[in-house]
């Protein structure tokens, strides 16, 4: 059987000191069950794409947050003079994407056709390629402090250049992001239910069921684009997860030698959450308002979270 990782929400700082989580790194294909229940092979196909879509969004999001380091210290309509009190935070260097691209533009031709999503992640990798190079160079062009060479020529052309590129970039991205997510829900529902219909609510559909409705708290976290919550919607969201909490714990104590390793997480997250959404309803829901910090500490748990459960499905395979 195909499975992922639980989502990785890549919680990145920003200027507010917020939160940005997406869809996390898919885990390492494993073998399927010999008896595959019938639609099994249409699923892991689904997967399989799922999970090279999700792995190069994961390492292309460093390029967001070089962007956001550079927009930071930048005054974004006259670019850089080389007066600015904190040019020596320049940008961070991206990582090497080259196989996730590789793997994505051949998923973008496989099945299951997914046209919209599919077209959405060749507009993507477009967008970063042409972003990317412009970002290598400023990069060393800030860290080796050569503006101090050119007066400032060399940045001005760069950010001349980037500029458009980088809008281009985020909204390829936000595109993406938004069809990936309503996809990721279809798909988690259907492997839950191939995985109920191989074992039954095991120890390990339990750990997938909590994660699956701690995922759908995630996506409605504030950012540094969304800073205000919507509130009715996380507050249901919260109360679908305590929904499954209470079932792994029912699961827990009719099988009291089951390790699920995330239960005692799961919880004091559930309460963590109850008293975000209280700090929330005081401010109307603004994060700016003195919640930033305990929204980053959600995040942070929920990606320690992520680690269990995988280290906890692993082990009962």
């Amino acid at each position: 059987m195909l499975t992922r990782h639980f989502v990785a929400g890549a919680a990145c700082a920003l200027a507010l000191g917020l939160v940005s989580p997406l869809p996390a790194l898919a885990q390492a294909p494993a073998p399927a069950p010999a008896s595959a229940p019938a639609g099994e092979g249409d699923l892991q196909a689904a997967i399989a794409k799922s999970n090279a879509y999700t792995q190069l969004m994961n390492r292309t999001l460093r390029a967001r947050e070089s962007w956001q380091r550079y927009a930071s210290w930048v005054d974004m309509k006259k670019g850089p003079t080389g007066k600015e009190m904190y040019i020596s935070y320049g940008l961070y260097s991206l990582y090497d994407v080259t196989k996730e691209i590789q793997k994505a533009e051949q998923m973008a031709a496989s099945e299951p056709k997914l046209p919209e999503i599919d077209a959405a992640m060749l507009r993507y990798i477009k967008a970063y390629q042409e972003l990317a190079p412009l970002i290598t160079k400023a990069e060393r062009y800030y860290d080796r402090k050569d503006y101090r060479d050119d007066n400032m020529a060399e940045g001005q052309k760069l950010h001349t250049a980037m500029v458009p590129a980088a809008k281009t970039f985020l909204d390829e991205r936000d595109k993406l992001d938004a069809l990936m997510r309503v996809y990721k829900k279809g798909l988690d529902q259907r492997e839950l239910a191939a995985l109920e219909q191989r074992e039954g609510r095991s120890a390990r559909w339990q750990v997938r069921n909590v994660m699956i409705a701690a995922r759908a708290v995630i996506d409605l976290m504030p950012s540094n684009q969304q800073p205000i919550v919507d509130l009715k919607a996380f507050d249901a969201a919260t109360a679908d997860y305590a929904k499954t909490v209470r079932e792994m714990d029912a699961f827990k104590d009719k099988n009291p030698g089951a390790s699920l390793m995330i239960e005692s997480q799961a919880g004091t997250w559930l309460g963590k959450l109850r008293d975000f959404s209280d700090k929330l309803a005081k401010n109307k829901g603004d994060v700016r308002r003195g919640s930033a910090e305990t929204a980053n500490w959600i995040v942070r748990d929920y990606n320690m979270m992520i680690s269990l459960a995988d280290t906890a499905v692993r082990m009962q395979r």
